[in-house]
């Protein structure tokens, strides 16, 4: 067993990584602790340096957060990573458990549970701020008790998921086409799926989709 834990901060904000890494380094528990201010930065530091625990934000340029776990974990299947991020919606945390994080905690109490969190996950265990600490069952809501456009959201495909939250922060397809370093054709038709599934017209449609369901705010 090692005596250390070796942590990967992973956010696009210079001040943000600094001062979550100040905090770490009074712990005894953690070793050295890198960071990155990437998906694409990250996925190349844990092919190299293979940390112990991932800590990762979702909103990031480039391929994000949730794609950047999937590929991390494609490339380095026992990679342990944590998601930290300022969205509230139980559904990001959703999304980056099925995309294969071991948990998900909210940058607003991030200074009060982030070390519990890595040791909680550093050791095999879930972590998870839910109301229910099954974060699993959590993915299966009751479909009596669930709202229609939830139902309809969760039907997203994980890709369709990423398009949509950028569609309805207002990023156009271009941008989103370089953002997600996917083809222009490629993103339209992804927005045409994502349409369809939401009964949606617009991209103000999805806004207001995205709005009602927590996703985004004002």
């Amino acid at each position: 067993m090692k005596s250390t834990i070796n942590i990967l901060l992973v956010d696009d904000h210079e001040v943000v990584r600094l001062g979550f890494q100040m905090l770490l380094s009074s712990y005894p528990q953690i070793g050295e602790i890198s960071t990155s201010c990437c998906g694409e930065e990250a996925l190349t530091h844990c092919r190299m340096y293979q940390p112990d625990v991932v800590v990762m934000d979702l909103s990031m340029p480039g391929i994000g957060g949730l794609e950047a776990i999937r590929r991390i974990l494609r490339s380095s299947p026992d990679t342990i990573i944590l998601v930290y991020s300022i969205h509230e919606a139980a559904i990001y945390e959703q999304r980056s458990i099925q995309a294969g994080a071991r948990g998900y905690i909210n940058k607003n109490r991030a200074a009060e549970v982030l070390a519990e969190a890595i040791f909680t996950v550093s050791q095999g265990e879930m972590y998870s701020e839910l109301p229910s600490a099954d974060t699993h069952n959590s993915l299966k809501p009751a479909s009596s008790e669930t709202d229609p456009i939830e139902q309809k959201i969760e039907s997203l495909s994980p890709r369709e998921f990423d398009v949509f939250c950028l569609l309805a922060k207002g990023m156009n397809t271009r941008e989103i086409s370089e953002n997600l370093c996917l083809g222009y054709k490629t993103i339209a038709n992804y927005s045409s799926q994502i349409k369809n599934k939401l009964n949606a017209n617009t991209l103000v449609d999805l806004t207001y989709i995205a709005m009602n369901s927590g996703l985004i705010k004002l």
